[in-house]
C-alpha cells in the first residue's frame, strides 16, 4: 500500500480479505481495507462496508421502527429522504415541493450523542473515509456530516496530545513547516478542502431550490448552471440530481427543449431515474409527441414491475430514490391508465399534430428572423457534437461507465436534435405559406382598387380639358367680338377655321381625343390673306 501502485494495492486488498475472513472485527484490517478501496476509487464497496455509519440510513431505520407500518399517512412521511421544506407550506399550497432534504443538524446531534463513547474504540478513520466515499457517490449531506464529525474528532485528539507537549515542540514544528520545501497535502488538509467544496455545492443547491419554490425560475436556472458548469468537477449522483432539478425549472419556465435536454443528461448519468423518465414523458406529451412519450412511460412501467418482482428498490440500501416501495402499486395503476389513453390517441391518428412552436420556444405567428434565432441557439447548445461535453465536468464513481454514459448522451441528443430540425422545417414551411397567402391577398386588393383609381384619373383629365377649353375659348371670343364691331364683315368660308384660333382649336381637339372622346374634330387649315 505504501508504494501507491494499483497492482500492489489490489494485492493488499486480497490479503486483507483473507485476514478479515479469519478475524472479521480486526480494526487495523478494516481500516487498511477501507483506505485501499478508497484509493482504488471503489466507493460503492466502501459504502457497503461501512453503511451502518451513514447518517441518513441510520435515520431511516430509526424512523421506520418508530412509525407504525399500517398507517398509510404516517408511512408516506417516514422516508429517509423526507424532511424540512425550504419554504413554509402556506407559500407552497397547491404545488408539490420540488425537493426535500433531511435536517443536517438532527443528524449531527444523533451522531455526536454516541461518538464520545466510541471514539477511543473505533477511531476517526471511519468518518473520514466514509465521508469521502459518500461525497463521490453524491450523498453530499451525509458526506458533510461525516467529514465534520471526523474533523471534530481529529481536533479533539490533537488537543489531547498537545497537552503534554512543551513550548519547544511547537517552536520546532513551526520552524520546520516554514523552512520545509513544498510538500503534498496531508489527509486532514485534503478532506478539509473537500468539506469546503461540499458546503459550497450545498449552499448553491439550497439557493436554487429556494428560488424554484418561490417561482423565480430564471434565478433557479442560474444557480443550478453554476453547479453543473463549475470549474471543479461534481460527483456523478449529485450532478444528475442538479440536472433533474434544472429540468424542472426549465419546464416551469416554458422552455421545453432545454428541459428535455436536461432530462437526457440525467438519464445518461442515471439510466434508472424514474423521475427523469416521468418528466420527459410529460414534456413530450405537452408538445403532442405521443409515441416518444409512450416509450418513456413503458420504460417506467417496466421499472415498477421489476421493483415489485424483486420486492425492493433497485440498487444498494444507501442509494436515494424519489419513490417509496409502498406507493408503487398505486402509481402503476395510474401509469397503466395513462398509457392506454396515449395508445388510443395514437390509434386515432393524432401523432402528426406536434406542437413545434412550443418545442422550439417561439410564439405562433412569429417572423422568420425570430424562428432562425431560436433555432440557432438550440443548435449551438444541443447539437450531437457537443452532447457529451458535460462528462468532462463529472466525477464518476467508476471510470468504466464513462463510455456507456457518452453513448447514451449522444443517442438521446441525436433524437432531440432531429426533432428540433423537423420542427424548424415545419414552422418555416408554415411561415412561408402564410407569407405567400398574404402576398396573394395584397395583389387581389390592389387589383380591386385599380379600376376605381383609373376612373378617378379619367375624371381628373376631363376636368382639366374642360378648364383648358374655357381658358382658350373665352379670350378669343372677346377679341373676335371687338373686331366685328370695328370692321365690316367679309365673306368667308363657313367650313374652315382661320388664324391662331384654328390652331388652338386643333390642340383642344387632340386633348379631347386623349381624354377619351374618340370623335376627332374636323379641322381645315387655310392661309390668312392680307
Amino acid at each position: 500500500m505504501a508504494s501507491e501502485e494499483l497492482n500492489d494495492v489490489t494485492s493488499a486488498v486480497h490479503l486483507l480479505d483473507a485476514a478479515l475472513s479469519i478475524s472479521p472485527r480486526l480494526e487495523t484490517a478494516l481500516e487498511l481495507k477501507a483506505r485501499s478501496l478508497l484509493f482504488l476509487r471503489r466507493f460503492k464497496e466502501v459504502a457497503d462496508m461501512l453503511q451502518d455509519y451513514i447518517p441518513s440510513l441510520k435515520l431511516a431505520s430509526n424512523e421506520e421502527e418508530v412509525s407504525p407500518p399500517s398507517s398509510e399517512g404516517s408511512s408516506s412521511s417516514s422516508s429517509s429522504r423526507d424532511g424540512i421544506k425550504l419554504l413554509s407550506s402556506a407559500s407552497l399550497r397547491g404545488r408539490e415541493s420540488s425537493f426535500k432534504c433531511f435536517s443536517v443538524s438532527d443528524l449531527t446531534k444523533k451522531m455526536m450523542a454516541g461518538i464520545c463513547k466510541k471514539c477511543d474504540k473505533e477511531g476517526q478513520w471511519r468518518y473520514v473515509v466514509l465521508g469521502q466515499a459518500c461525497c463521490y457517490l453524491g450523498l453530499m449531506e451525509d458526506a458533510m456530516v461525516l467529514l465534520q464529525t471526523g474533523k471534530r474528532l481529529a481536533s479533539a485528539e490533537f488537543r489531547r496530545r498537545s497537552i503534554c507537549w512543551s513550548d519547544d515542540s511547537f517552536t520546532l514544528l513551526s520552524e520546520s513547516s516554514s523552512t520545509s520545501p513544498p510538500r503534498n497535502l496531508t489527509e486532514g488538509e485534503n478532506f478539509t478542502h473537500l468539506l469546503a467544496h461540499i458546503k459550497l455545492l450545498l449552499r448553491r443547491r439550497a439557493a436554487a431550490i429556494a428560488a424554484l419554490d418561490a417561482g423565480l425560475f430564471s434565478e433557479s436556472i442560474r444557480h443550478f448552471s453554476k453547479i453543473v458548469d463549475g470549474r471543479r468537477p461534481a460527483p456523478q449522483g449529485f450532478l444528475a440530481e442538479c440536472y433533474m432539478h434544472r429540468a424542472t425549472a426549465y419546464r416551469s419556465a416554458g422552455r421545453i427543449a432545454e428541459a428535455i435536454a436536461d432530462c437526457n443528461k440525467t438519464l445518461a448519468l442515471e439510466p434508472s431515474c424514474i423521475q427523469a423518465l416521468e418528466t420527459r414523458a410529460a414534456l413530450l406529451e405537452t408538445v403532442r409527441c405521443y409515441p416518444d412519450s409512450l416509450h418513456d412511460l413503458e420504460h417506467v412501467k417496466l421499472l415498477y414491475n421489476t421493483i415489485l418482482r424483486d420486492r425492493k428498490l433497485p440498487g444498494p440500501a444507501w442509494k436515494r430514490h424519489n419513490v417509496k416501495y409502498r406507493e408503487i402499486p398505486g402509481k402503476l395503476c395510474v401509469l397503466t391508465t395513462k398509457t392506454q389513453k396515449l395508445k388510443q390517441k395514437i390509434a386515432n391518428g393524432e401523432t402528426g399534430n406536434v406542437d413545434y412552436y412550443g418545442l422550439i420556444g417561439v410564439r405562433r405567428g412569429c417572423t422568420r428572423s425570430e424562428l432562425d434565432r431560436a433555432h440557432l441557439l438550440l443548435c449551438l447548445r444541443y447539437k450531437p457534437d457537443r452532447a457529451s461535453s458535460f462528462i468532462d465536468r463529472c466525477e464518476f464513481t467508476d471510470q468504466n461507465e464513462v463510455d456507456s454514459v457518452r453513448d447514451r448522451a449522444k443517442m438521446s441528443s441525436l433524437l432531440l436534435y432531429r426533432l428540433i430540425q423537423k420542427g424548424y422545417a415545419a414552422v418555416k414551411a408554415i411561415i412561408a405559406e402564410e407569407a405567400e397567402v398574404a402576398e396573394k391577398r395584397r395583389k387581389n386588393a390592389a387589383a380591386v382598387q385599380t379600376p376605381a383609381h383609373k376612373t378617378e384619373e379619367q375624371k381628373a383629365v376631363r376636368k382639366a380639358v374642360m378648364v383648358k377649353i374655357t381658358e382658350f375659348i373665352e379670350p378669343k371670343a372677346v377679341e373676335k367680338s371687338k373686331i366685328t364691331e370695328n370692321t365690316e364683315p367679309k365673306p368667308v368660308n363657313s367650313n374652315a377655321y382661320q388664324g391662331v384660333f384654328c390652331r388652338d382649336l386643333a390642340a383642344v381637339g387632340n386633348l379631347l381625343t386623349r381624354a377619351g372622346f374618340n370623335h376627332p374634330i374636323p379641322v381645315k387649315y387655310e392661309a390668312l390673306t392680307c
